[in-house]
């Protein structure tokens, strides 16, 4: 069919429908477009197809080779992006004559594509390489057919290196992960049965990402808003200001997660957002919204809510340690708190040390100062106060969220490829302790219960002030995940990071010298496969 082209390209190039034929794409079955993976490692790339004609074309995706591997093929599909985000200079946008408009980023389980005139789609390409793999060149052929016959034939080799890549160690990775939205968008009440398959599908998408630290909402959490009642912990109140608590389901939680790969726990905040000025809203139960122990004002060093953590925390701690929980888990306080709210954070703090001193505290803390005052056992700085935190000695964690923009490294929408690839890399090269990110499943209008449809909304609807494409990595599917272009990308970015730490690059090895902040380090599609061939041929 003369008005199909077909080629393979990089996944670090989003595709867009009016992407262009390239001058030449080294993929013809006399010279394949080569993609290196380590063993243990798994890589990705791109079958691209572009219509030319008038006509609409539909075509399937076939393969074969490489038997001994897990090849995935998804269609690459496109959602709705209203605007570019804003405080961003030009060249560190992708997408410049495209958005507004249909941006390529879930990953649909389809091998079949409808092409209308001078369109271009793709499909994604995952190549899983276990331990056990025959080093060597493995040939990968693709068609793209019509009706069952072939109007393009590509060819990959996947080149497998003998070295074996092993699990990344101690460096926890944790994303926000909301049961209210599993609840609302699948319509099914918290932790009944049907929940509980549709959660295993999260948590193993979260594993399998290098997320090794998983959230459990033991309670609701205080964050971004007023949430539906999902908290895993039961309890009975059999007196005025008795407490008597069933952690059976908080068990089950933690339990399905270690089975399913997590190595680390991160707790709920025990305190309001930013200030932690208020206790918590605790429920009865999750059926009745109106069930809480306490009015919503009640406040944080209150004798109500001391009372109360009086009684839980011992508690927590005997479920804790008896799981083999307590050495590998993180509790927070307060996220985010500001300069004027330093006393009230410091009461809550207090408190804590009285009732918990076993509590390794971990926040959300951008303000230096709370790092040099010592408020938290693990500071987490956005990235671009991560400098002032290693200026001052003190070892943290990092996240990003909305923002920073601009040079900063983030994953979203229109960040190009390149910059999201890149994270792993700074990770280790500037000695972060651990990532913590908000958004993995936030598919709600900002501060509020009202969902959104992801495909046509990726801010919270709360552009410019929330950023496209931080709100959530994953896209609801039928029974679980829909993956995106950016939560593949920053996974792979956490392989590299494997990589680094297997072959036992030093973080001052003068390869990753380029690599000299979280707003200054190679943003292109070319330098981080070139650092792989670099640490794969030593």
């Amino acid at each position: 069919m003369e008005c199909i082209e077909g080629w393979l390209q990089s996944s670090l190039q989003r595709v867009y429908l009016s992407t262009p034929i390239p001058a030449a794409a080294p993929d013809s079955p006399d010279q394949p477009f080569e993609l290196l993976v380590a063993r243990n490692e798994r890589g990705s790339f791109q079958v691209c197809v572009r219509n030319t004609g008038t006509e609409r074309v539909d075509l399937t995706l076939t393969m074969s080779g490489c038997d001994d591997l897990r090849v995935l093929a998804r269609r690459v599909g496109y959602v709705n992006v209203a605007h570019h985000n804003t405080a961003t200079p030009v060249d560190e946008l992708d997408g410049i004559g495209h958005i507004p408009g249909p941006v390529p980023d879930p990953l649909l389980h389809d091998q079949s594509v409808s092409l209308g005139p001078l369109e271009t789609h793709a499909f994604w390409i995952t190549v899983v390489v276990p331990a056990d793999a025959t080093p060597g060149i493995q040939p990968l052929r693709l068609k793209l057919e019509h009706e069952g016959v072939p109007v393009a034939q590509l060819a990959a080799a996947i080149n497998i290196h003998p070295l074996v890549v092993q699990p990344r160690q101690g460096f926890p990775v944790t994303h926000w992960f909301y049961a209210d939205a599993l609840c609302d968008w699948y319509k099914v009440e918290p932790f009944e049965e049907r929940f509980w398959s549709i959660a295993q599908a999260y948590m193993t998408n979260l594993i399998e990402h290098g997320n090794n630290c998983m959230y459990v909402p033991l309670f609701t959490p205080p964050t971004d808003g007023v949430k539906r009642p999902t908290q895993l912990l039961r309890f009975s109140t059999p007196g005025p200001g008795e407490y008597w608590f069933n952690f059976n389901e908080v068990q089950r939680w933690t339990r399905l997660a270690t089975r399913l790969g997590a190595r680390y726990f991160e707790w709920t905040h025990l305190f309001t957002q930013w200030g932690a000025k208020n206790a918590i809203r605790v429920y009865r139960n999750n059926a009745n919204p109106d069930s809480l122990l306490w009015p919503a004002d009640t406040l944080a060093t209150s004798d109500t809510y001391r009372q109360f953590l009086a009684q839980f925390l011992p508690e927590f701690k005997q479920f804790l340690t008896s799981e083999g929980l307590l050495d590998k888990s993180f509790f927070h306080l307060s996220d985010e708190p500001q300069e004027h709210h330093l006393e009230q954070y410091r009461a809550a703090r207090a408190l804590l040390a009285e009732l918990a001193p076993w509590m390794k505290v971990a926040d959300a803390l951008s303000d230096v100062s709370f790092g040099k005052l010592g408020l938290t056992d693990i500071p987490i700085p956005v990235t671009s106060t991560a400098r002032d935190y290693a200026e001052a000695g003190i070892p943290a964690w990092v996240y990003f969220c909305c923002g920073p923009r601009g040079r900063y490294l983030n994953r979203l929408i229109d960040t190009p490829p390149g910059k999201i690839r890149a994270a792993g890399w700074l990770f280790y090269r500037l000695r972060a302790q651990g990532f913590l990110h908000w958004g993995y499943n936030y598919w709600y209008k900002s501060q509020t219960r009202e969902l959104i449809d992801p495909f046509n909304e990726q801010s919270g609807a709360a552009w410019p002030g929330w950023a496209y494409g931080d709100t959530f990595e994953v896209y609801p599917g039928q029974n679980g995940p829909i993956d995106s272009l950016r939560w593949e990308l920053f996974a792979e970015s956490l392989q590299d990071y494997a990589l680094l730490q297997t072959l036992g690059i030093s973080p001052d090895d003068p390869m990753l010298a380029d690599m000299k902040g979280y707003d200054d380090f190679p943003k292109d599609a070319a330098t981080i496969p070139a650092l792989r061939r670099r640490l794969l041929a030593a």
